[in-house]
């Protein structure tokens, strides 16, 4: 059995390359387009009053986690000084979001 293909797959998970790839997905202009932003309004609105917890967790999720993407990368994820703000919220708001989507999938029943 050759592992050289399974060494090349997990090349690509380095770091470097992952802040790269999401740079180039421009995150920062999708959480900033007032239509991505309706829409998800709109569609996690939808969601809560037909009670569609799954797809209200999901949308939070997804666009909680594209706003912390965006936030960190814009302030730079640099720690030659000691600490760096961003990572601070990225880690407590990371945090935040996955209690939110565990309640809303494994806690709360109507």
């Amino acid at each position: 059995m050759d592992w050289s293909g399974i060494a090349d797959f997990f090349s690509f998970l380095q770091t470097e390359r992952i802040l790269a790839t999401l740079r180039q997905w421009n995150l920062g202009e999708l959480i900033a387009n007032p239509w991505f932003l309706g829409g998800a309004l709109v569609a996690a609105l939808i969601a809560f009053i037909m009670r569609w917890r799954m797809l209200l967790a999901a949308i939070l999720g997804c666009v909680g986690f594209a706003w912390l993407v965006s936030y960190t990368l814009e302030r730079g994820t640099s720690l030659e000084g000691g600490s760096n703000e961003a990572l601070l919220v990225f880690v407590g708001g990371g945090v935040a979001l996955a209690a939110v989507v565990l309640y809303l999938i494994f806690i709360r029943s109507d």
